[in-house]
């Protein structure tokens, strides 16, 4: 038996947990993975500064021992005081690769930050990712997070951000989901001084049997924060997603507002969708809301496109090809890029 099917297991149990646990029967509270673990015994590893350690990140804190025993490495980005840095913090991880990153944006600086996991796979061979980004991000900072994920149909990537914001900080987040075997993600965005904000937009595409668990948190401590979590996708065939979002409007938080909404196209008889949107709130002067639109193409739309010479599978490719090439659009880097045009295939390349 050749040495890498001797490789040690290790599963991660209950990990993507969402803080207010519900909906038991439906299991839509967590997931379990199941992971490499090599030994990284002689290794000189660099750990990050220990003020990250107080940063909660999306996937939990399993997920975050996990990839700090397996990255080779782990990598610290500093952005000066006042500074905007112009060339984007690039995280490329391929198959197989494990990355720990963590930034610190300074006082009133502005930087942009690009998590590019691609569908690469080394020989042929199926195999696991994974990323953890934790972001701290001063007073008055600004932080741009774009996450692009296109992995192999037999590959497993793991995603888990912690951003930690202060006061008037500002954090927007792009993220693309553009499919994989199994890809879990997790995000978590304390706005922990007064004014602080985040704005996040997600869209995903999951078809064949992948399968694909989102768990984001936004806790809001400081006074008149603001989150706003959007999220649009299309699963086809039978894919399966869950979805869960937690919106926690802490005591002392009086004027936060927090808004969270998800529309999902579903274009395949064996999808399985679960949304999970939940809003905590331990204060009386805030606000908080969420919905979810789940259907299919309308009977109306179609017979406006079959009019028009579309089929129905014409007019399905229509919502799957807007969503790549908003993704291609917004690319910020190469990396981004390469993953957008991996995960499209020829999609891209038909013409109008």
């Amino acid at each position: 038996m050749a040495e890498k099917d001797l490789a040690p297991e290790l599963t991660l149990e209950r990990v993507n947990v969402a803080p207010a646990q519900t909906w038991n029967r439906l299991r839509t509270n967590d997931i379990t993975l199941t992971v490499p673990a090599r030994g990284r015994k002689g290794d000189v590893y660099f750990s990050l500064p220990r003020l990250f350690e107080g940063v909660e990140c999306g996937m939990g804190r399993e997920v975050t021992d996990w990839v700090e025993s397996q990255a080779k490495d782990a990598r610290y980005v500093e952005v000066p005081r006042g500074e905007k840095r112009e060339e984007p913090i690039v995280v490329a991880v391929g198959s197989g690769d494990v990355a720990d990153t963590g930034v610190l944006v300074r006082a009133g600086a502005e930087a942009t930050i690009v998590v590019a996991a691609d569908a690469g796979e080394k020989d042929g061979e199926a195999g696991t990712s994974a990323s953890l980004v934790r972001i701290i991000a001063e007073a008055g900072a600004r932080v741009h997070l774009h996450e692009y994920v296109g992995v192999g149909a037999g590959q497993q990537h793991l995603e888990s951000v912690g951003i930690s914001a202060a006061r008037d900080a500002r954090v927007d987040v792009r993220q693309y989901l553009l499919g994989g075997g199994t890809v879990a993600l997790g995000f978590a965005c304390d706005l922990a001084g007064d004014h602080a904000r985040v704005d996040l937009g997600c869209r995903y595409h999951a078809g064949g049997t992948e399968v694909l668990d989102i768990n984001e948190i936004v806790r809001q401590h400081g006074r008149r924060t603001r989150s706003e979590l959007s999220y649009n996708g299309v699963l086809e065939d039978a894919a399966r997603k869950d979805l869960r979002t937690t919106i926690d409007l802490i005591h002392g938080a009086k004027g936060a507002q927090g808004n969270e909404a998800e529309t999902v196209l579903v274009l395949g008889d064996d999808v399985v969708n679960k949304t999970l949107p939940t809003i905590l709130c331990d204060e009386d002067d805030v606000a908080g809301n969420h919905g979810a639109t789940i259907g299919s193409v309308s009977p109306e739309q179609l017979a406006y496109l079959a009019d028009r010479g579309l089929s129905r599978a014409d007019a399905e490719r229509l919502f799957v090809r807007a969503l790549y090439e908003d993704a291609l659009m917004h690319a910020p880097c190469d990396e981004a890029r390469a993953v957008v045009e991996a995960g499209a295939g020829t999609l891209l390349d038909e013409e109008a």
